[in-house]
């Protein structure tokens, strides 16, 4: 093997684990040129060419490396870890459930039995019967270094159930149905979908999505129990290679919804439940920037656009006309629209205003109803209402300070039932804490609004320490919800802060358009202005914020650190996607033609290749001092492959002129969201909570 890796690991004997010297990656002579600009990459071949089999013995090599000086780095920081571990256990209920769902002749939810790692989904007949097991994911998860249970159905008739499973992280999931009587499988459908399953109405047919070798949802698939052979195509996408498919039912379960989309435009067919064989009918065209998505009550359509409005409007339409629509309710530039659903007795509207969650239910003589919430910053939406019409709507509610409680609306009475509040099973008293709304205004006089929590006695004096999360991507809103899990940093005197960048949609759809292509740079900038914001408000004292961010989080943090990294104590980027340009010019990997409507494509436009280089995380690392580090990958990732945080490590190795902590974990069997199991994911928050607090001198 060519020698790639100066590695010197010092006896344990010693006591000198945290002075192993880091990996160095070997460079080696790579460059390509697009619109007559030269790129240099001598880092290229940590990109496995058979990916992706990950095989080359050079890079797996490099990986394993980086992964041994992980845990001598790590390892004066075990007794922490340890602690923490223990803390964020303490913290969850061993017998957590969740609570019941009612439909039709049954009511479902799951539960996890003490010490189990998954969930166990269990039904009951409808107004008290002996409990049944539908699946026992700690059965199907036995023997498996990584498990995680996707779509799940029940069949019409109550009989079978068609579940999903993804058994090494890389997201193409085995499709088995049950016969929930007997406990066994009697079918595999599949081992390469991805999304949702739904049931055909005489629960003979189920309807999936099949994703290629390249991870692209291209086809709907109709199989028919008993069936040999291949399922047959409902639909497939032709037209647009960044287009992906995915299926869903209408609110009343008489239709298929068909979707097919990028992260700019949709178009929807729609197909009975009742004649599966039937040809899917077109709603409307896609329109290029239009997006639309449909719900059916009747014979009347209910779709939510921005056609007409760029926070969206809500319009009908009738079965015999679905492409002529009529506005029902109005845009605004107040008021987000973000979905909709057609229950038999109104229509519930979800939406945010001024950036915080509202709910009104509409009757059809156009009254509506706003159901209220009352703290200053907190996150409501509708749970899972799976039966044709509410009377009693089942909601979900959070804040900073509130634990995840669980609501029945009453329609008819116009009242909140508690059903459940997140059990904190070591102690949590929400009187001790306090959470603020403030408003910091970026470079460019946007006022971006930012949550923050803390343990009552923190003062915004100028001497503390503060943690800010943000994700700013692809229209999804980072809300400011209750986690129990970061009471190990509120306890230990920080506060901690979310941050509603643009690039999100937490202000409307402008904020995320505000965010995204051209305008990318205004996410990151965001992120920066808050964090000097913060200290000169005095939630925190100079250089002493952390901060962490996911996938396109993890853009965000390596595009911090570059242009501001005085302003950061320590910083966390887990599967970050930080070769951006790189990723944008190779069609061939699974995300990248649909990706271009979120980040420009520099393939065709020199314009984006220039804009995109200009900020990418890896491209843009230079000669300065850089925070203090972590970052993770997944090898078997999809999404933001294990080489883009390898390649950005080893250039940071190569190039930064501090001598800050700098470590890297490859999760060597697992994907984009890390480990699986409730309590292996609490083990990394434990190690992240632990190398944060470590930085700030904090080991108690």
């Amino acid at each position: 093997m060519k020698a790639l890796i100066a590695l010197i690991t010092l006896a344990t004997a010693s006591g000198a684990l945290a002075q192993m010297q880091p990996p160095i990656a070997a460079t080696r002579p790579h460059s390509f040129t697009h619109h007559g600009i030269t790129v240099e990459d001598p880092w290229h071949w940590l990109k496995d060419q058979s990916y992706p089999t990950v095989d080359d013995p050079d890079v797996l090599a490099y990986l394993k490396a980086e992964n041994a000086y992980f845990e001598a780095q790590m390892a004066p920081l075990a007794g922490l870890k340890d602690r923490i571990y223990s803390e964020l256990k303490g913290r969850v209920q061993p017998d957590d459930a969740s609570v019941p769902v009612p439909d039709g002749a049954f009511e479902y939810w799951w539960q996890f039995r003490p010490g189990d790692q998954y969930r166990t989904w269990l039904r009951r007949p409808r107004g008290g019967g002996a409990e049944q097991v539908l699946l026992s994911e700690p059965e199907l998860a036995r023997g498996l270094g990584y498990f995680r249970l996707g779509a799940q159905a029940v069949s019409p008739d109550g009989r079978l159930i068609a579940y999903a499973t993804d058994s090494d992280g890389s997201e193409r999931f085995t499709i088995r149905i049950r016969d929930i009587a007997t406990g066994q499988d009697i079918e595999t459908v599949t081992r390469v979908s991805v999304g949702g399953l739904v049931w055909s109405a005489d629960s003979r047919a189920l309807l999936w999505t099949e994703v290629n070798d390249s991870w692209r949802r291209i086809k709907a698939r109709l199989h028919v129990l008993g069936q040999t052979g291949d399922d047959r195509v409902v639909y497939e996408e032709t037209q647009d290679k960044g287009f992906g498919v995915s299926v869903g039912r209408s609110q009343d379960g008489r239709w298929f919804i068909i979707t097919t989309s990028d992260h700019a435009t949709s178009e929807v067919r729609l197909l009975p439940t009742a004649t599966p064989a039937a040809e899917p009918m077109l709603v409307k065209a896609r329109q290029d920037g239009v997006f639309y998505d449909v719900d059916v009550r009747g014979a009347t359509l209910f779709i939510r656009s921005n056609d007409h409005h760029v926070n969206f409007r809500v319009a009908t339409a009738s079965l015999a006309r679905p492409d002529d629509w009529a506005t029902l309710i109005a845009g605004s530039d107040r008021d987000y629209i973000t979905g909709i659903s057609a229950f038999a007795s109104f229509l519930a509207v979800e939406g945010r205003r001024d950036g915080l969650d509202r709910i009104v239910l509409r009757s059809d003589d156009g009254r509506e109803t706003e159901i209220p919430f009352s703290e200053a910053a907190y996150t409501a939406s509708i749970g899972n209402n799976p039966e044709p019409d509410a009377p009693l709507l089942r909601l979900s509610y959070a804040s900073m300070v509130t634990p995840a409680t669980v609501y029945d609306y009453d329609v008819r009475a116009g009242r909140l039932i508690s059903r459940k509040v997140q059990a904190v099973p070591s102690g949590y008293d929400a009187s001790q804490y306090e959470s603020r709304r403030l408003w910091i205004t970026a470079r460019d006089g946007a006022r971006v609004p930012v949550a923050i929590v803390y343990r009552k006695g923190f003062a915004p004096d100028g001497t503390g320490k503060l943690h800010l999360y943000a994700y700013g991507a692809y229209g999804i809103p980072t809300m400011p919800g209750f986690s129990a899990n970061r009471l190990s940093l509120l306890d230990r005197g920080m506060a901690f802060a979310i941050a509603q960048i643009r690039g999100g949609d937490d202000l409307g759809y402008q904020w995320y358009l505000d965010g995204k292509l051209a305008k990318r740079t205004n996410t990151f900038n965001d992120f920066v202005d808050v964090a000097a914001g913060l200290v000169k408000a005095g939630w925190a004292a100079p250089g002493m914020i952390s901060a962490s961010g996911g996938s396109a989080g993890g853009e965000l943090m390596g595009a911090v650190i570059n242009q501001a990294p005085q302003l950061f104590r320590a910083v966390v980027a887990h599967v970050p996607f930080v070769d951006v340009l790189n990723t944008m010019l190779d069609e061939s990997l699974p995300l990248t033609p649909g990706e271009w409507p979120e980040w420009g494509n520099p393939i065709t436009s020199r314009a984006d290749f220039e804009l995109i280089r200009a900020y990418s995380p890896y491209d843009q690392v230079r000669a300065q001092a850089y925070p203090p580090l972590m970052v993770t990958a997944g090898l078997n990732d999809p999404r933001v492959t294990y080489w883009e945080p390898a390649k950005w490590v080893a250039k940071l190795r190569a190039t930064r002129t501090d001598a800050n902590s700098l470590i890297f974990k490859t999760n060597m069997g697992a994907g984009h969201g890390g480990k699986s199991g409730r309590f292996a994911a609490l083990e990394e928050l434990a190690e992240e909570y632990a190398f944060i607090l470590g930085q700030f001198g904090i080991d108690d």
